[in-house]
C-alpha cells in the first residue's frame, strides 16, 4: 500500500503544504466548472476563473509556461465566455447552444496554428525547449485554446478539443509530478464525453422544437 501512495504522491514531499493545499482548491473549482459547463449553467464562468487564477500562481512558480499561458488565457476567455452566454439574442433568451460554422472552423484552426508558433516562441525565448514535454505542451496548449474560444462562444464541438486535450493531459501531468491536477484532467475527460452528448441532445431538442 505504502508503494502505491508513494508511486501517485510522493513528489508532494518537496512541495509547501499551501503549494498542496492550493493546487487542490483550483483542482476542486477546476471540476466543479467543467460540471457546470456539461450541466450548460453559466456558474461554468466563476468557479474556473477561480481555478485559473490559483493555476496561474502555481504555474507561474513552477515555471510550466505553457501551462501558465493556457489557465491565464482561461481566465480572459471566461470573461468573454460569461458575457456570451448570458447576453440576450432577443427580449427572452441567451445565447443558444450551436454548432460550428465554416468560418469558425476556419477560425479554429486559425487560433490553433498562430498558437503553436506563440508558444513555441515563449519557450525558446525562455530556453524552455529542451524536452519532448515542451513539444506536447505545445500541442495541447493549441488544443485547448481552440476548445476554450469554442465554449465561450456555446459551440457543441468545443467538447471534442477538450476530450483530446484531458486525455492527453493525464500522464503528462503525472509525469510532471501533479497528481492531484493529473487525476482532475482524468476526471474531466469523463465530463467532457458526457458533456458532448448532452450538449447534442440540447440542439437535437431545440431543433425539434422548433
Amino acid at each position: 500500500m505504502d508503494s502505491i501512495f508513494d508511486f501517485f504522491f510522493k513528489q508532494y514531499s518537496e512541495y509547501e503544504t499551501i503549494d498542496i493545499s492550493l493546487e487542490i482548491i483550483a483542482t476542486i473549482f477546476g471540476l466543479l466548472s467543467v460540471w457546470y459547463s456539461k450541466q450548460n449553467k453559466v456558474l461554468v464562468f466563476p468557479t474556473g476563473m477561480i481555478s485559473t487564477v490559483i493555476f496561474v500562481y502555481l504555474l507561474y512558480k513552477w515555471e510550466l509556461l505553457g501551462d501558465m499561458m493556457i489557465n491565464a488565457y482561461y481566465f480572459i476567455m471566461s470573461v468573454y465566455g460569461w458575457y456570451i452566454w448570458t447576453r440576450k439574442v432577443d427580449e427572452s433568451d441567451v445565447t443558444p447552444i450551436s454548432k460550428t460554422t465554416f468560418n469558425e472552423k476556419k477560425l479554429s484552426l486559425a487560433i490553433f496554428l498562430a498558437t503553436l508558433v506563440f508558444v513555441y516562441l515563449v519557450y525558446h525565448a525562455f530556453g524552455k525547449w529542451t524536452s519532448w514535454v515542451a513539444y506536447v505542451d505545445t500541442l495541447t496548449t493549441g488544443i485547448f485554446f481552440v476548445g476554450m474560444w469554442l465554449m465561450a462562444k456555446r459551440k457543441v464541438e468545443n467538447w471534442l478539443f477538450w476530450i483530446v486535450g484531458d486525455i492527453i493531459s493525464v500522464p503528462l501531468y503525472f509525469y510532471k509530478g501533479f497528481t492531484f491536477t493529473s487525476l482532475q484532467y482524468f476526471v474531466f475527460t469523463i465530463i467532457a464525453v458526457y458533456g458532448y452528448l448532452s450538449w447534442k441532445k440540447n440542439i437535437k431538442e431545440s431543433f425539434q422544437t422548433t
